[in-house]
């Protein structure tokens, strides 16, 4: 091992990087399904706590968890703007053979995500009431809000490393080692969940609990890993100066994602107030439908993950061969995951269609109109699923390519451009139930947004008479 003039550690021998040679099958194969094993298992924190609360506390504390949801999303939204910022910018920069610029983005990603991790979980324990008022808490969910909030913003720093530091490592080529920090946590929340719940009998606070310990558990491995086992890049003290002023090149990689997550916060935000406005002026009351489209929302955020995944396994490999100029490579792994999303999301569609009780019983149930309008949620909001597969994979692809406006004009469709008028606009004329046609309707027109950039953008991205665009990266 040498260290070059510039105080970095390279190693000698080099092998060829597989994302540039290695089959494209293979490859998502190898980088998606620990990706895909990883997104999931981090959903599965919050859904995990909702199963338990829901058979051990009830239909309010479910519905506190649906309005703590939004604050956990806003802390993850940070933590994947500084994080997949930073492996998109590795990605590419490794690409071009640049690892110094690559090893000084890494570690401004790193201490990006701790530092806001800090912040906005110190902001969320002095005014966690009020925000929790802002997401939808009625005056009987406030108390179970309050506790679930309160335990779990303490737990936002870990929760920022364990997220962050997660596409780095993916980038890094260790998607195992990512898989292998999310599972030992989420085995921990598993464990516990049921023990602080039922046998110790302090409910909610006793899930919130479970959940970051299992959160501390993720982190303290990837800080392991990012200080002491990168493959690609070897971290030096030299690396990390002027982090700050890396920021603003790997958080311009990272937005769409960032504006993915932040979409949702007030997606759910407007939806849990709208809910709560016209559910008080319905028979089913305010708390019924928040509670239930929380649930719905929590599957559906499963289902984001799987293919969530798939697209930041796809992220290097997009990365890596828009960056070394192999632009077959990269169109085929534009189609081989568009394909695979919009299976995912075709297979989500029918389960939604043909058996919704027997998702949502696994929540606990409270009364038939309870149930009947939890049917209402899965069918209706889930209707036009399949066609998320490709607006979701297309804005990776802009992202990773060095488009990053492209990317958050289709990550901002849905929940911004198009649901967030609706969710206000279709109550008026339908009451409650037009939040959830607020879904398919935002769907459709999402979609026809991201075929208009595809379209007009696909010839451009590819031309070969020009180095790649890479958006002042």
């Amino acid at each position: 091992m040498n260290v070059n003039g510039r105080g970095f550690m390279k190693e000698q021998n080099v092998q060829p990087n597989i994302l540039g040679t290695e089959k494209i099958g293979r490859l998502l194969a190898k980088f998606a399904i620990p990706g895909i094993i990883s997104m999931v298992v981090n959903s599965l924190y919050n859904i995990i706590d909702q199963i338990f609360i829901g058979q051990g506390v009830g239909y309010l504390g479910n519905g506190a968890t649906s309005v703590v949801f939004p604050l956990t999303v806003f802390a993850i939204s940070l933590a994947l703007l500084l994080g997949d910022g930073a492996a998109s910018f590795m990605s590419l920069k490794l690409g071009e053979g640049d690892e110094n610029t690559a090893a000084r983005g890494m570690a401004s990603g790193i201490v990006g995500i701790i530092i806001s991790g800090v912040i906005v979980g110190t902001i969320y324990v002095i005014f966690i009431e009020p925000l929790c008022a802002l997401f939808g808490a009625t005056e009987q969910i406030m108390p179970y809000a309050k506790d679930y909030g309160l335990i779990s913003s303490i737990g936002v720093p870990f929760l920022a490393v364990a997220c962050g530091f997660s596409s780095i490592i993916r980038a890094d080529g260790s998607p195992k080692f990512n898989m292998a920090g999310l599972l030992a946590g989420c085995v921990i929340n598993l464990i516990f969940d049921p023990i602080f719940i039922f046998v110790l009998g302090w409910g909610v606070k006793g899930a919130a609990l479970a959940t970051i310990m299992g959160q501390i558990v993720n982190a303290i491995m990837n800080l392991v890993y990012v200080s002491k086992f990168t493959k690609t890049i070897k971290l030096t003290k030299y690396a990390f100066s002027g982090w700050i002023k890396m920021l603003p090149r790997i958080m311009r990689l990272g937005v769409s994602s960032f504006i993915t997550q932040f979409s949702l916060v007030i997606a759910i935000a407007t939806r849990n107030n709208v809910l709560v406005t016209y559910g008080a002026e319905s028979k089913y009351g305010s708390d019924i439908p928040v509670t239930t489209l929380g649930i719905t929302m929590k599957v559906f955020n499963i289902l984001m993950s799987i293919v969530m995944g798939l697209g930041s396994g796809a992220q290097p490999i997009f990365g890596y061969n828009y960056g070394s100029r192999q632009f077959d490579r990269v169109k085929k792994t534009f189609r081989y995951t568009v394909g695979i999303a919009t299976g995912v999301f075709i297979v989500a569609f029918l389960i939604a269609q043909l058996q919704p009780m027997a998702v949502i019983s696994i929540f606990g149930s409270d009364s038939d109109l309870y149930n009947e309008f939890a049917i209402k949620c899965m069918r209706i909001y889930l209707m036009l699923i399949p066609l998320a597969g490709i607006n979701m994979i297309s804005g990776v692809f802009f992202q990773a390519t060095g488009y990053p406006l492209q990317s958050s004009l289709i990550s901002l469709s849905k929940q911004i451009i198009f649901q967030l008028p609706a969710t206000l606009i279709i109550p008026i004329f339908v009451g409650v139930e037009g939040a959830l046609w607020a879904g398919p309707v935002s769907d459709i027109m999402a979609l026809a947004m991201t075929i208009f950039l595809l379209v007009f953008y696909w010839k451009k991205i590819f031309k070969t008479d020009e180095q790649p665009k890479l958006s002042g990266v």
